[in-house]
Parts: structure tokens; C-alpha cells; sequence
């Protein structure tokens, strides 16, 4: 039986103090200029990636169709049908509004974080390439212009004997040398042979050894032509974080990724101060309130926000003025389609403290193939100066790989 979310009833959301529609503020003149602009309709469509991709787009009645994404995650497209009487005859040109409106909106359902920041995150991406149409300018003139052309991709490498350390320092030199990446990442949280016990989060000396035995290959067979990161996807306890860090310092590592769980800052504060090796933390923290702490207590050295699943592009650029404040730059966790890896480009190319976007999609054929423009060259994202995001969905291939039950939304 299928559901109406649109219709469901919740009281913080029909009686809240602090109501930011465009009625209520009175944002409602004539602006001329064609920005006279309402939004008509919200529509998902999830693809069945190497993640389940939820695409998001933002009708209007001028015409202009917004393509976004959402981090993929279940519940997502449900909950933007639910959120979309709040923004339906809104002008999408006030992005931070809606934004602080659908949070507000939600805020009974879990806005302060998690899966409802991540469904706003979709609608807000689809907002920024619905108002650079409509203003004729690409995404990042929104968010002030841009510090760079280009912005560096690293790629996510895996291998099917990812437990062995030649066989990753292979890949490694294969992705270099034949993919022209300058810049790559490795799983660290992968079987060793000398695990006792999977739930206590201890790392016993031969599992540090193996691991360190990977950054050595690694980063040994690449040398000076790449840059190189390592990932625990938050899986250690301090103490086995503390001795891996240390055991990897010698090595010409780009950054330790997630050694620990996200809850406790204070775990994770003491990580990053007790060792040489740069950390990096991020994608498992919502909105800047968020990534806040971990900046201002000195937490991490380069912060990787996911801008789909963080809070979208706005959001995703309040949190690199944050970090810049303290010098700390910003290199974006991503396993996205190319819709979202085109917004964190626009996003990159807009602050000075970008380092790099992730790509974890180098196996899947299809990827480029879900739009009509070249997105990746050479390691490069060229950030387009088309309006809006600069993408165009191919809807064949959209339809071709959706998640099996799913509708195509309506072409734009």
C-alpha cells in the first residue's frame, strides 16, 4: 500500500514561532527582472550506482527545471515528498531561506541532523542549479566566485586482494600511471589474518603491522607522483587509533581518515594532537554546528564534509569559512553521481581552503554516462561555466539504472 508522506500530520510543523515561508516574512514583491519564479513541483528518482543515488528535482513555472542529489540513504525520498507543501509556490531564488525553512519545518523530525538533513541537502543542490538558470550564472558565482578552474580529484582505489599490500601498491601505481590520478585513497579497515575479536575495536600488533605494511607499499610505489590517503571508516578505539597513527608516521601519508567513532570529540581531539600524522574527519557530522567543534577544539587537520549529506552547497561553504579560520583546509567526502560531484566542485572552486573531491566510482562503467558533459579529465574537474550546476541528465540511462520499483521523474 502506498503512502501520501505529503500529507502527513505533525504540529511542530503546522505551528512553529519561527515560520519562514515567504507569506509569513513578507518576501513577497514584485522583484522584475524575470525572478518573479514559484516552485511547482519537488520529484525524486533513485539510481542504482554503486550507491543508491537519490536524485532530486525542483520544478517551477517559468520553465526551469533544477537537477540535485541527496546523499543515498533509505527514507530519503520520502522524506522530501514530505517537506514539499513547504517549498511548492516559493521563490527558489532564496536558497538560504528555504533552507532555514525547511529546517525549522522539520526540525520535530530530526533536522538537527541525520537523514533529514540529507533529504533538505537534495533540494538545496536542485536550488542552486534552478537559480543559476534563471540568473544565468554557474553555481559557484552564487557563492561568491571562484579561486580556481579546475578542482583536484582524488579517487577512492580498491582491489579485490585488498588485505594485500602488493596488490594495492599495484593498483595504486595501475590507477597513476593508466587513470592519470594524482591523487588516490586506500581502505585500512580491511582483514588481516590476526584478528581475535571484530567488536572491541582493538588492534593487535600484527593488524598494525599488516596495515602499515599497505601505507609503506603504497605509498613506496607511487612516491612523488601522488598523494596518497588511508581509511579506517571510524572502527578503532582511541588507543589502537593513537599507536596506528604513530606506527604510519615515517611514510609520506596525505591523511589518516576516520580512525575513530564520530560521538566522542574528545576521543577524537586526542587522536589528532597526539600524533604527526594529518587526520581527517567529517562526513559523519551534520551542518556547520557540527563540524564547528571539531574545527574550534582542534580536532582534525583537513575536514571532509559531504556536501550532499552535510547540508548542501551553502552549507558545505560555511563550513570551509569555519575551518579557514584556522587554516584548516577542506578535501570533500563524496560517493556520489555526478550531480553532487559537480555542486562540491562548484563549492571547491569557491573557497581558498579546498583541497580535493573524492571519486569512488572508478569501477562503474557508466558513471559520466548519467549526463551528457565530461565530468572528470585527467584528475581534473574543469568547473563548467554553463548556469546552474552545469549537468545535464541523460534520462535513458537514468531509467535504465534505477533502482528496481522506482519512476523516472518528468523531464526538465
Amino acid at each position: 500500500m502506498s503512502r501520501n508522506y505529503e500529507s502527513l500530520h505533525d504540529p511542530n510543523a503546522e505551528y512553529t514561532m519561527r515560520e519562514l515561508s515567504a507569506e509569513t516574512m513578507g518576501t513577497t514583491g514584485s522583484r522584475g527582472g524575470g525572478r518573479d519564479v514559484e516552485i511547482t513541483d519537488v520529484q525524486t528518482t533513485m539510481v542504482d550506482g554503486n550507491f543508491p543515488w537519490t536524485l532530486v528535482r525542483v520544478y517551477t513555472d517559468a520553465g526551469v527545471v533544477g537537477t540535485g542529489e541527496a546523499y543515498w540513504g533509505a527514507g530519503v525520498p520520502e522524506l522530501i515528498e514530505r517537506m514539499k507543501p513547504f517549498v511548492i509556490g516559493e521563490n527558489p531564488l532564496d536558497i538560504d531561506r528555504l533552507y532555514e525553512h525547511l529546517i525549522q519545518k522539520m526540525s520535530g523530525e530530526g533536522s538537527v541532523e541525520g537523514v533529514t538533513v540529507t533529504a533538505i541537502s537534495g533540494i538545496e543542490v536542485a536550488l542552486h542549479d534552478v537559480a543559476g538558470k534563471i540568473l544565468d550564472v554557474p553555481a559557484y558565482q552564487l557563492l561568491g566566485g571562484k579561486y580556481r578552474d579546475k578542482m583536484r580529484v582524488y579517487c577512492d582505489c580498491h582491489t579485490e586482494e585488498e588485505a594485500d599490500p602488493e596488490a594495492c601498491a599495484d593498483e595504486a601505481e595501475r590507477v597513476v600511471d593508466e587513470l592519470g590520478y594524482d591523487a588516490l585513497k586506500f581502505d585500512l579497515d580491511v582483514p588481516s589474518g590476526f584478528e581475535k575479536d571484530r567488536a572491541n575495536r582493538h588492534l593487535r600488533p600484527g593488524e598494525i603491522r599488516h596495515k602499515a605494511e599497505i601505507v609503506e607499499k603504497v605509498t613506496e610505489r607511487v612516491k612523488d607522483k601522488a598523494d596518497v590517503a588511508f581509511d579506517c571508516h571510524w572502527t578503532f578505539s582511541g588507543g589502537s587509533a593513537q599507536r596506528l597513527a604513530d606506527a604510519i608516521e615515517e611514510y609520506d601519508v596525505w591523511w589518516l581518515e576516520d580512525p575513530v567513532p564520530p560521538e566522542n570529540l574528545e576521543v577524537q581531539e586526542e587522536v589528532t594532537k597526539n600524533t604527526i600524522t594529518p587526520i581527517t574527519v567529517g562526513e559523519n557530522r551534520y551542518r556547520v554546528t557540527e563540524l564547528r567543534r571539531l574545527i574550534e577544539n582542534q580536532a582534525v587537520d583537513i575536514v571532509a564534509p559531504d556536501l550532499p549529506k552535510v547540508g548542501g552547497m551553502r552549507e558545505t561553504r560555511k563550513i570551509a569559512d569555519v575551518a579557514n579560520q584556522y587554516y584548516v583546509p577542506v578535501a570533500m567526502h563524496n560517493v556520489a553521481s555526478p550531480i553532487a560531484t559537480m555542486a562540491a566542485a562548484h563549492v571547491g572552486t569557491s573557497v581558498p581552503n579546498s583541497l580535493a573531491i573524492e571519486y569512488h566510482s572508478y569501477e562503474l562503467g557508466w558513471w559520466e554516462d548519467l549526463v551528457e558533459e565530461d565530468v572528470i579529465e585527467d584528475g581534473y574537474i574543469e568547473v563548467p561555466e554553463k548556469p546552474g550546476i552545469g549537468l545535464t541528465l541523460d534520462l535513458d540511462t537514468v531509467e535504465e539504472h534505477m533502482v528496481e520499483g522506482e519512476t523516472l521523474f518528468d523531464p526538465a
